[in-house]
């Protein structure tokens, strides 16, 4: 959510490619690609976000953390950031999601807007419960 250099952004994706491959994760048994050349993420974030209130934003954690970093200026960017999270895991009918502790509240909101969209429009996205990560 904070504008980068384009070389350094480059770099991000290469160094993340690299680091994924190094884990062991093998491109002859899953899908690799860069989220960003796929534009029904943001297509898909722009749909929920319309349908997600901005008080219920406001009040995750993370955002009043890195706004209070931003000298309180957080950014339309770093407010609607969990949305597109939603998106990312609800455009492929993500039934469990890994997440940290830190990322909890995050995956709620996602259910919270599959929901609220099948509710709406009736049954389209699984609603994703949380596999929580051990250290």
């Amino acid at each position: 959510t904070m504008p980068k250099e384009p070389a350094v952004l480059h770099q991000n994706i290469l160094d993340t490619t690299a680091a994924v491959l190094a884990c062991g994760i093998d491109p002859k048994k899953c899908f690799l690609f860069r989220q960003s050349l796929v534009p029904e993420h943001v297509e898909l974030a722009w749909i929920l976000g319309c349908l997600t209130n901005v008080p219920r934003l406001l009040r995750l954690p993370q955002w009043k953390m890195k706004r209070a970093s931003q000298n309180n200026e957080g950014t339309v960017g770093l407010l609607t950031y969990p949305v597109l999270q939603a998106a990312d895991i609800l455009l492929y009918k993500s039934t469990h999601v890994p997440v940290g502790e830190d990322q909890v509240l995050h995956l709620e909101l996602a259910q919270d807007i599959a929901q609220h969209f099948n509710k709406k429009y009736g049954e389209f996205f699984p609603v994703p419960k949380a596999v929580l990560s051990e250290l």
